[in-house]
């Protein structure tokens, strides 16, 4: 399982990586290797238009595959800044890459303190039971 140690992770199989400082603070949001193998081929996903405000739980992504749809919800409240467009045209590399290309959204969080509710790297491998 490639879990980046970096990253905090969501029990919905959502990773968050910090980008930026200060008021230029981002989140880049994405499904995790785990979650991507668990839904099998990505055949389409559905985005919030940027500009929406999400609040923590809130639906941020729709995703459907060959085995299943699955939904992916904001782990922190915030503004959507950017959504992935390379997923419109092929999703795919959702599984190709689930960490680079194939990241969700990126988020203006409310509060960044927040990312200390998600879980780190070693807690999500406990939790996906790897």
């Amino acid at each position: 399982m490639n879990v980046p140690e970096l990253l905090r992770y969501s029990e919905d199989h959502g990773w968050v990586a910090q980008e930026g400082e200060g008021q230029d603070h981002l989140v880049r949001v994405g499904l995790t290797d785990f979650g991507q193998d668990l839904l099998g081929e990505v055949e389409f996903v559905d985005l919030p238009a940027p500009g929406s405000l999400l609040s923590a739980g809130d639906l941020m992504a729709e995703i459907e595959a060959r085995k299943a749809t699955s939904e992916l919800y904001a782990p922190l409240a915030g503004r959507v800044v950017a959504v992935n467009g390379l997923l419109a045209e092929t999703p795919e590399v959702l599984n190709s890459d689930p960490y680079g290309d194939g990241w969700l959204c990126l988020l203006a969080p409310e509060d960044v303190a927040h990312l200390d509710d998600l879980m780190d790297g070693a807690a999500y491998v406990r939790y996906a039971g790897g």
